[in-house]
């Protein structure tokens, strides 16, 4: 479980210095079973990700930002994907590097893409898609209130099998 602890994060666009953290978080096999990938990718591919990415997500249909603590150490990922200009919803990503997990940056992360979705895009909803075992995003994302609207059954495939996944909706 997350501590309750006040820290501060800023949300920044990716920089091509930041191509080495994201080989290695987009290359992890440990967070393939939380995301859609399901194969490595080459420093080339993602130095064109970086150097196309015009950070504009009705451009994009997404927009990836860094997260920076106080020290401006690079802590992790957020992500707003699957963009929907038409019904105003996005799903959102958030992956915490694993020395900083447990410090109150997800949900200080968290907190600053909420503001952004409200105040810079307007949008009705954002919704996350999380394992029913993964205890400390649901605690997170509950603690803002999003909802536990649904069960998806035999949604996520790890280690041979399927898992349920629930899908967790914020209304803005």
């Amino acid at each position: 479980m997350e501590r309750k602890q006040h820290v501060e994060v800023k949300l920044r666009a990716m920089e091509p210095e930041d191509l080495d953290l994201l080989y290695h978080i987009e290359n992890d096999k440990k967070l393939w079973d939380i995301s859609a990938t399901n194969v490595p990718y080459s420093r080339y591919t993602l130095h064109n990700y970086i150097a196309d990415a015009k950070n504009d997500i009705y451009l994009d249909g997404q927009v990836r930002m860094m997260i920076e603590n106080e020290a401006q150490d690079i802590i992790g990922i957020i992500d707003l994907v699957n963009f929907d200009p038409k019904h105003q919803r996005a799903e959102i990503g958030i992956i915490i590097m694993k020395p900083y997990r447990q410090q109150g940056y997800a949900h200080a992360a968290l907190q600053s893409l909420i503001d952004y979705t409200q105040n810079g895009l307007h949008l009705k909803q954002i919704y996350a898609i999380v394992d029913v075992d993964n205890n400390d995003s649901i605690h997170c994302l509950t603690s803002f209130g999003f909802t536990n609207n649904c069960l998806l059954k035999d949604w996520l495939y790890r280690d041979g099998k399927y898992k349920d996944a629930r899908l967790m909706q914020f209304f803005i």
